[in-house]
């Protein structure tokens, strides 16, 4: 292993600047570890070649020299490829579109480039992120650097191994029903779905009218995740969804304490999930930490309605309507399993769309209660162990047949609500892989998620305990 392959983002930028490190080490380092891992992990995908990464890391250092580096000079970065970095293919894991090749970065993928960052490359993806185990016919398997033969979780499981595995020290990812706070938790990274629009998305080709997915980090620790966030977030003319600048830095925000006496419920189960029973054990004893530190932590009954269907629904339909041009001549082409997920979008009635909405409502009620009264939730992040690399996701759970979407129960009332939801890792399970507790926060308030999650890891640290491969 690498001397630097599990510093922290934070520590690395403190090496650069004080010129403990060079750019080019770094980067040097980076590609001797994708290649040392990429045969177990394959989280790797793509990559630009090696002598134009050299050379930005070489004027990287001279940025240094000239003391004009910018927040993340010469930071090794690698994109979930479901979003576009230029002369990159983003292929969203799916044949059709394997030689697709980004004409211009996503807005993230820029504001990261501004602050320096150097793009080395792709992290795999299941095909349209349409599941939480990443795989496709494109890329194949990644697999989890925690067990060989467990999944790193999906839609962004290539940048939570790539990141758990210590290969690369900062990757992009998304969350439209969990995708961030599945892997993380799964991988025992620390994950934050903002708020809806706190991040610009795009350009897409499409309108987008499925108003869940947003970008945002997935790091080591909780301030890790604040430096990412203070390059990225603000407007942007491309995303008609973003949010102002919050006027904020959320790095400083972090390193204040959180409020005190802060009302925050508990809730084991939303109601309906099937909790596997040493991670439910695990969440309530962790959301005590929280009564330690002078909350009030309250358990809560019941739930929103049980969402999976709907949320399915509205994927699907919208899928469908981008991907109609290209059936049915072309589908061999797509993975069985997603295509007949996306052929359920043609099923999609006026009557069902219309009972989703009133779900939908419903859940807005019901968050709208509970954060009347509470300034944070908590919750498990993902209710059992991860699944094999290959799949299938588990039917049961200690004997109890497992609800629809077993895997997203609590992640996808958040995607939703708009609401901001993070997951910290709290321990290991009886299996030995990692366990997330979710922490989620009034809408727009994602200084204040980061801050309960910053102090939670300074009296449950979890880093520098990573697995090796």
């Amino acid at each position: 292993m690498n001397d630097v392959s599990h510093l922290t983002l934070i520590e690395l930028t403190e090496s650069l600047r004080q010129r403990r490190l060079s750019a080019v080490d770094l980067m040097n380092a980076t590609l001797s570890r994708i290649d040392a891992t990429h045969k177990a992990l394959n989280a790797v995908v793509a990559m630009y070649d090696r002598g134009r990464l050299l050379d930005e890391a070489r004027a990287a250092d001279a940025r240094f020299q000239r003391n004009e580096a910018r927040p993340l000079e010469g930071i090794p970065l690698g994109v979930k490829d479901m979003e576009d970095a230029q002369g990159l293919v983003t292929s969203q894991g799916s044949l059709p579109f394997k030689n697709n090749v980004a004409g211009r970065d996503s807005v993230q993928v820029e504001r990261l480039r501004q602050a320096g960052v150097i793009v080395v490359g792709k992290t795999n993806a299941p095909e349209f992120g349409y599941t939480a185990i990443t795989k496709n016919l494109v890329y194949g398997v990644t697999r989890s650097p925690w067990n060989l033969e467990r999944t790193p979780g999906g839609s962004s499981g290539g940048s939570a191994a790539v990141m758990a595995g210590g290969v690369m020290p900062l990757v992009t990812a998304s969350d439209g029903g969990g995708s961030i706070r599945i892997p993380a938790s799964f991988t025992g990274t620390f994950g934050l779905k903002v708020s809806f629009g706190r991040i610009p998305r795009g350009p897409f080709d499409h309108w987008e009218y499925q108003d869940t997915a947003v970008v945002g980090p997935l790091t080591k620790t909780v301030e890790d995740a604040a430096l990412f966030m203070d390059q990225v977030v603000g407007s942007s003319p491309w995303d008609p969804n973003s949010l102002p600048h919050p006027g904020i830095s959320y790095l400083d925000a972090v390193r204040q304490r959180l409020p005190n006496k802060l009302r925050i419920a508990y809730s084991p189960d939303l109601g309906y999930a099937v909790v596997q029973s040493d991670i439910a054990a695990a969440v309530e004893e962790n959301a005590k930490v929280f009564e330690k530190l002078g909350h009030r932590v309250e358990r809560i009954e019941g739930g929103p309605p049980q969402l999976g269907r709907d949320w399915g629904i509205l994927g699907t339909f919208e899928l469908a309507s981008v991907l109609h041009e290209l059936l049915p001549e072309h589908e061999s082409d797509f993975g069985r399993t997603f295509l007949n997920s996306v052929k359920l979008g043609w099923q999609v009635r006026p009557e069902s769309w219309g009972q989703g909405a009133k779900q939908r409502a419903q859940l807005n009620a019901w968050c709208t209660e509970v954060f009347d009264q509470y300034d944070l939730l908590i919750t498990p992040t993902v209710p059992y162990d991860p699944p094999p690399a290959g799949g299938p996701f588990p039917a049961e759970t200690e004997g109890r047949p497992q609800v629809l979407a077993g895997v997203g129960s609590f992640t996808i009332p958040f995607n939703l609500s708009w609401h901001p939801a993070a997951t910290v890792r709290i321990g290991l399970s009886r299996a030995g892989l990692p366990m997330g507790m979710q922490i989620v926060g009034h809408r727009h308030r994602d200084d204040i998620v980061l801050q309960a999650a910053r102090a939670f890891e300074r009296e449950r640290p979890w880093h520098p305990q990573w697995p090796q491969i």
